[in-house]
């Protein structure tokens, strides 16, 4: 994969397009700083006060464990699959990065989450028992709860109907606009988000006798 120059300011929604395979989860997983690339020179991170960090840098330098802390605090992450934690109750399973922040457990941002997303009634119950739609709502919560400067989400709603789909996005682009997070999304089909506002970057992967090379365009 070769990034030249790619500038995500505070507030932007984009979107990541690309087939199956061209390295879009491997993208997320480097911006989310879980996955190191091979060779970087400049991966600025700014937090506030314009004051910056070289992620390029901690990771030459092996310092993982200041990466971890930045990760818990500014991002939230949303898998494909949800990836929520089966033996927690759906609202344990929304407080969890809260309560590894050790922020409060009852705070009004909760509360409009669960309110926004349609949870209540599920808040005791287990992940095994919601549908797939439900999970993904859950998932977007704990994303959102401690209320992250960037929320990174994987296919948000590939395992979901259209209409479901189209439900589920509203409500996430709108809480991320509302909270002004950076929004990242990466998708195999552009055409169920090009309503939202998105500003999409196309993966293209290259093939040759002996190499394999995705660019963003």
């Amino acid at each position: 994969m070769v990034i030249h120059n790619l500038r995500i300011h505070q507030g932007d929604k984009i979107a990541f397009i690309g087939e199956s395979g061209c390295g879009k989860s491997t993208l997320l997983d480097m911006l989310a700083f879980i996955a190191q690339p091979s060779y970087s020179e400049i991966f600025n991170f700014y937090l506030q006060h314009q004051s910056s960090i070289n992620i390029a840098v901690e990771w030459q330098r092996k310092h993982l464990d200041p990466l971890s802390q930045l990760r818990k605090r500014y991002i939230g992450y949303v898998m494909q699959t949800g990836g929520l934690l089966p033996y927690l109750t759906v609202k344990e399973n929304i407080l969890l990065s809260r309560e590894i922040l050790d922020l409060p457990l009852e705070d009004e941002i909760v509360f409009q989450l669960i309110n926004d997303l349609k949870l209540e009634r599920h808040l005791k119950k287990s992940p095994a028992v919601l549908s797939i739609g439900e999970r993904q709502r859950v998932a977007i919560a704990r994303a959102l709860s401690h209320k992250p400067k960037i929320v990174i989400a994987d296919e948000p709603t590939a395992s979901l109907d259209p209409y479901s789909a189209k439900v589920v996005m509203e409500l996430f682009i709108n809480l991320a606009e509302q909270f002004n997070i950076t929004l990242i999304i990466a998708s195999h089909d552009w055409q169920p988000l090009k309503s939202f506002g998105l500003h999409r970057y196309y993966l293209h992967t290259s093939y040759s006798e002996n190499l394999t090379e995705t660019s963003i365009i």
